[in-house]
């Protein structure tokens, strides 16, 4: 039997500039299970990297319910999603988001820092760890700036696998990378997945939301379909 992961439940978030209210997202209802393999894909301004960051802590939602993992993650404070966001959620990014100034290692390590429940052997086995599974081992003492594109999208999934999350969230992982990196990048994620990874990652590439093993598509702030791309089955997760 599968293990609901993520539990979304009436979801709205409301933005407010000046008097204006923009309905970034409305009544989405949405569950990921364990070891899934989700897509969220749509146009641009389709409420897509708003729906990633709501279920990756960063923001809040103006209504409606999250459970992630069975707990109730709706109202709790910036300190304990932060502490949350940092044991559950590995984020990987468009534009890496790797320091400069710190080798592949330490890049990979910086998040494992403000756990404190692991000791400094412990963070540098997970390092290794990581970086063997991304193939990226030999480039441990090298600085982003040594490495080409692909290579430094390699480093921020090893970062974002490190500390072992429930699930990994990608936003547009090959946005600015050339086809060859991006197929590469497409083929990592699915030996991840493969190896039990549960992944939700947003896209606006076709082709890229097809190697997900289900499609989430928004439109205007609401999903308009949720289906298999395996058997083509609707989840029920769609809009009416």
């Amino acid at each position: 039997m599968s293990t609901c992961l993520i539990a979304l439940d009436k979801v709205k978030k409301v933005f407010y500039t000046d008097e204006v209210e923009t309905h970034a997202l409305m009544n989405i209802s949405l569950k990921i299970n364990k070891g899934e393999y989700v897509s969220i894909s749509g146009p641009s301004g389709c409420g897509k990297s708003t729906l990633l960051s709501l279920l990756g802590l960063l923001d809040t939602s103006s209504g409606g319910e999250y459970q992630l993992a069975g707990n109730d993650v709706s109202d709790i404070d910036k300190k304990e999603r932060a502490r949350i966001r940092n044991k559950e959620i590995g984020f990987i990014f468009q534009s890496f988001n790797l320091i400069s100034d710190l080798d592949v290692e330490e890049n990979v390590e910086l998040p494992l820092t403000y756990r404190k429940d692991l000791t400094k052997s412990q963070r540098q086995q997970m390092v290794k760890d990581a970086l063997a599974k991304v193939d990226m081992s030999h480039r441990g003492k090298h600085f982003p700036a040594q490495l080409s594109g692909g290579q430094q999208q390699r480093v921020a999934v090893a970062r974002a696998i490190a500390g072992n999350p429930s699930i990994i969230l990608a936003d547009e992982p090959t946005g600015n990378l050339d086809s060859k990196n991006a197929e590469a990048v497409m083929q990592l994620l699915d030996k991840l997945h493969a190896q039990g990874a549960t992944i939700c990652m947003v896209t606006h590439d076709p082709r890229s939301a097809k190697q997900a093993k289900r499609t989430v598509e928004l439109l205007d702030g609401q999903i308009i379909a949720d289906h298999s791309t395996e058997k083509g089955t609707d989840n029920g997760n769609a809009a009416a």
